[in-house]
């Protein structure tokens, strides 16, 4: 598929979030039973829960790191609050899950009030085990600058879904 067709570049995670990357490894997210693709919609009471995340590969001795990121907080038109961190998780062992990893920064669910906002996971194989301290704040998060503080490199998986208030919540009360 061409670069630009690419559902992360039309989304804009590729630029906002992330650099154009090669996909090298299998990452499957699922809320309940609703797998995230990319680009889909999901509504804040399915996200409440921090998600199973599975992760492909052969080599259990091979460690990769979670980001999940909202690069449109507080709100799409004015988001400058990203990248707003909601789960960073290190040391995740191939073949398994984010539930066997090292949770850094524990999840937080999303909570949108203004416009639609795109929630991404990032993955990245690390060089080996390493410490991963916790940013000081969640918002104004760089999943670039983290990549390369902490040697990562290019993401080796992404995807993302779209969330928005739910309609019915909020808003005045008589």
């Amino acid at each position: 598929m061409p670069r630009d067709r690419e559902p992360l570049s039309v989304g804009r995670v590729i630029g906002d979030v992330l650099d154009p990357f090669t996909r090298s490894i299998s990452l499957r997210v699922n809320y309940n039973s609703r797998e995230v693709n990319n680009g889909c919609e999901l509504k804040p009471s399915h996200v409440v829960n921090q998600p199973r995340v599975d992760i492909g590969g052969e080599d259990l001795r091979t460690f990769y790191t979670l980001v999940m990121v909202d690069p449109d907080a507080p709100s799409p038109s004015n988001p400058n609050l990203r990248e707003y961190l909601h789960w960073l998780v290190t040391d995740i062992p191939a073949t398994t899950g984010a539930n066997f990893g090292q949770e850094v920064v524990c999840y937080e669910s999303p909570r949108p009030t203004a416009g639609i906002h795109r929630f991404v996971f990032v993955l990245f194989r690390q060089l080996g085990r390493q410490t991963v301290y916790p940013p000081g704040w969640r918002q104004n998060f760089n999943t670039r600058d983290f990549a390369e503080l902490y040697n990562l490199g290019s993401p080796v998986a992404a995807v993302y879904f779209n969330c928005q208030r739910e309609s019915g919540s909020g808003g005045r009360r008589p």
